[in-house]
């Protein structure tokens, strides 16, 4: 099964862009992470080797990045390989 995490915040058209994206894919279920409650913020910008803008997502354990890189990846025909992991 495809593991989705995604940190993000409140208002956020990136966050909500990348987890449209997803949905889209068919993919519903996934991890939310809220940066601003406890310290999740520090524990997105050590997990994404010091990355600190939202959304960050992880599929299967591997840093896609932000938005954009999500959005290239499905450009270039590589997010359904990556989601099928």
């Amino acid at each position: 099964m495809t593991k989705i995490k995604i940190y993000s915040k409140e208002i956020c058209p990136y966050c909500d862009q990348a987890k449209s994206l997803l949905k889209r894919k068919g993919y519903n279920e996934f991890e939310e992470i809220d940066i601003m409650q406890d310290d999740n913020r520090e524990k997105m910008i050590k997990e994404s080797g010091g990355r600190m803008t939202v959304p960050q997502i992880f599929i299967n354990n591997i840093h896609v990045g932000g938005f954009d890189d999500l959005y290239q990846l499905e450009q270039e025909k590589k997010l359904d390989q990556l989601l099928k992991k």
